[in-house]
């Protein structure tokens, strides 16, 4: 992508050596505090580009260090105007502990280890070769039963980090699905398509990274969504075999790919649902050491009579679903042999925000959505909404994951590491 910028490893004697970094150049000092008594590990933290000094080094690499030692980072261009607007970071913290950390410029682009990564191919003709892509436009007469062909390499972009891989179906269905990992390590550019470039379902067949192992059916996956008014729910998309999708035009675009964050966007433009069309915008981030990834919806049009719908799809389970409130969420967790004909033990989750929160409702047997759990909310107009999606499974590199309680702790923890706030301070 001409727009990706990567900070992406090396020893820091390497790092510093290497980049170049300027004695004279601007420096700042930024302090990092945690302010919570927990242990929070592989914090995500995004600090914006106007709270930084920047003359003289405007279009140089910001490097930061601490205790000798490199953080992994990147910068992150969200808006697409060619300037970066955030610095992303990934760091451990101690429970209450303060970090000091400098802040230096790189001419060159320095490099850490690919711990997220986003893939999507696609094709304009059946006979034609799927071909590497950042974004797509969709109208809403080219979905897959109009077309006569899959379009997308796995159906649409999938997003991962060394832990779980997750992918959603671009091509009207607007589902969300799971890629179990049995190593950190990136899967391959060609899942999903074959050696002649063709799209191709290959992905659920077992290989030594793992494969596709979450039944998705009619629902919409693990952290779709969905309106409901006047008792009816209204999804985002359309099923399989409809040839006319309820959005007018998607609009998909890869923002940011990179060692430590990706990050995905989507605008769904006349969303037509019980009479009323709405604009969506969608942005979904990942980044390492979490089972899971960040979802974060703004819907324009919002009258006052719809409540938003997050869905957990309850395929295969048989052992029913745990509500439980964990620091500033609500976690709605399940645990039993979710994967395809119930082969595997998988543990699914949503973590969504305590306010405004009004319970969940399991999805009617039958329509346009159905096999799920769904979290009721109050939704605001152009106001956004952020949860997390968890997926595990017993072949992660946890095995412990077999383990109900273990899985329900893991969520619950991870909700009050989520509910830490950390106190960003930059010395200039």
């Amino acid at each position: 992508m001409n727009t990706k910028l990567y900070l992406s490893v090396a020893l820091s004697s390497i790092l510093l050596t290497s980049c170049k970094v300027g004695q004279k150049a601007t420096e700042n000092t930024i302090v990092l505090k945690n302010k919570s008594n927990l242990e929070v590990p592989q914090k995500a933290i995004a600090i914006k580009r106007s709270q930084l000094s920047l003359k003289d080094v405007a279009n140089d690499f910001p490097i930061l260090i601490f205790n000798n030692d490199t953080i992994p980072a990147q910068v992150n261009d969200l808006d697409g105007d060619g300037k970066w607007d955030e610095l992303f970071l990934v760091t451990d913290f101690s429970p209450n502990e303060s970090k000091l950390v400098t802040l230096k410029w790189s001419k060159a682009n320095p490099k850490f280890p690919i711990k997220t990564s986003v893939r999507f191919g696609k094709r304009e003709a059946k006979n034609l070769p799927v071909q590497p892509a950042t974004e797509e436009v969709l109208m809403a007469s080219q979905v897959y039963k109009k077309l006569g062909f899959q379009k997308y390499q796995t159906d649409g972009p999938t997003w991962e980090n060394d832990k779980v891989g997750f992918r959603h179906y671009l091509d009207g269905r607007n589902s969300k699905d799971v890629f179990g990992k049995k190593i950190p390590a990136i899967t391959p550019e060609n899942v999903g398509v074959n050696n002649k470039s063709e799209v191709e379902d290959n992905y659920h067949q077992m290989y030594d990274w793992g494969r596709d192992i979450f039944p998705v059916g009619n629902s919409v996956g693990l952290g779709g969504y969905a309106l409901m008014i006047d008792n009816k729910i209204d999804r985002l998309g359309i099923l399989t075999n409809d040839t006319l999708n309820n959005v007018e035009k998607t609009t998909f675009k890869i923002v940011s790919e990179g060692p430590v964050n990706s990050v995905l966007g989507y605008q769904y433009q006349n969303w037509e649902a019980s009479g009323n069309k709405y604009q969506v915008q969608e942005t979904t981030s990942i980044w390492p050491g979490m089972y899971g990834y960040k979802n974060t919806v703004n819907i324009d049009g919002i009258s006052g009579k719809e409540t938003f719908l997050i869905a957990l799809s309850n395929i295969n389970n048989q052992k029913g679903v745990k509500e439980i409130e964990a620091g500033d969420w609500v976690c709605l967790i399940q645990h039993d042999n979710l994967g395809y004909n119930r082969e595997w033990i998988m543990g699914t989750a949503i973590i969504v925000p305590k306010k405004d929160y009004l319970g969940y409702i399991e999805a009617p047997k039958a329509g346009q959505l159905t096999d799920s759990y769904l979290a009721k909310f109050k939704i605001r107009n152009n106001t956004p909404i952020s949860y997390y999606a968890i997926a595990t499974w017993e072949l992660s590199a946890d095995k412990n994951f077999r383990d109900p309680a273990y899985f329900t702790n893991y969520v619950t923890t991870l909700a009050k590491q989520l509910s830490a706030e950390i106190e960003v301070k930059i010395n200039k």
